[in-house]
């Protein structure tokens, strides 16, 4: 689960972006200064910082700077949010080190999707490596899926939907975080759309006695088990 640090010293809109935050599964934490982001920065390393520009006492933007001249901190993803809507302001805020900028008022679905697009671009190369989960293997370099040495084809969704569920094995997610994990910066997809390629996921992984690995959790979503009970039913 991402961690993410919501510098923002308006109560009301540091709650809205942490609701949302919450329900697309993300991990919050807020601040309401530069002092107390500062210090959570020092307590645990986030993921992603949204970080507000007007802050009482030092500015977002100095924060910014701060942290992109700092060892531990330089890599932290920014993403300024702020109610300077002038090019000269984004022009300072991206130069401060942030990377990206999103003005006031803002959509919260256009936040998550900048969030998750940001949290792409900084993943490591990890995700690329070879993941292996009970009797399936899935190669995300070559695009290829096998349970014991044989084949399975699946669709470029499926294909999405099983690396998320063999990468997050044995935890439920419900299907508005499948959605925002798998389907990205669609975010305006019905969240019925999850239980169609789940069902065409199943179809695939029994052709190799694999269709109970996916499991339903009743008012809850789905998860990815390799129990042994799951693996031999």
């Amino acid at each position: 689960m991402s961690r993410i640090l919501v510098v923002e010293d308006e109560s009301a809109i540091a709650e809205l972006i942490s609701i949302n935050l919450r329900h697309a599964g993300f991990e919050v934490t807020i601040a309401n200064s530069a002092d107390q982001a500062q210090l959570e920065v020092d307590r645990v390393l986030p993921e992603l910082v949204v970080l507000d520009w007007m802050l009482p006492g030092q500015s977002g933007l100095a924060l910014a700077r701060q942290w992109r001249s700092q060892p531990r901190t330089k890599d932290i993803p920014i993403i300024m949010l702020t109610a300077r809507a002038e090019e000269g302001d984004k022009v300072s805020g991206l130069d401060a080190g942030a990377d990206d900028y999103l003005t006031k008022p803002f959509s919260t679905n256009e936040l998550l999707a900048r969030i998750r697009a940001v949290l792409r671009r900084k993943a490591p190369d990890a995700l690329d490596s070879v993941v292996e989960v009970g009797r399936l293997t899935l190669d995300p370099g070559t695009r290829r899926v096998s349970s014991d040495g044989v084949e399975i084809k699946l669709g470029p969704t499926e294909f999405r939907l099983l690396h998320f569920f063999m990468t997050h094995p044995e935890r439920v997610h419900s299907r508005s975080q499948l959605l925002d994990r798998v389907w990205g910066d669609h975010v305006f997809i019905e969240e019925r759309t999850v239980d169609v390629h789940v069902k065409r996921l199943r179809e695939s992984l029994e052709k190799v006695n694999c269709q109970r690995m996916i499991e339903t959790v009743r008012g809850a979503g789905y998860r990815l088990t390799q129990q042994l009970n799951a693996l031999t039913a």
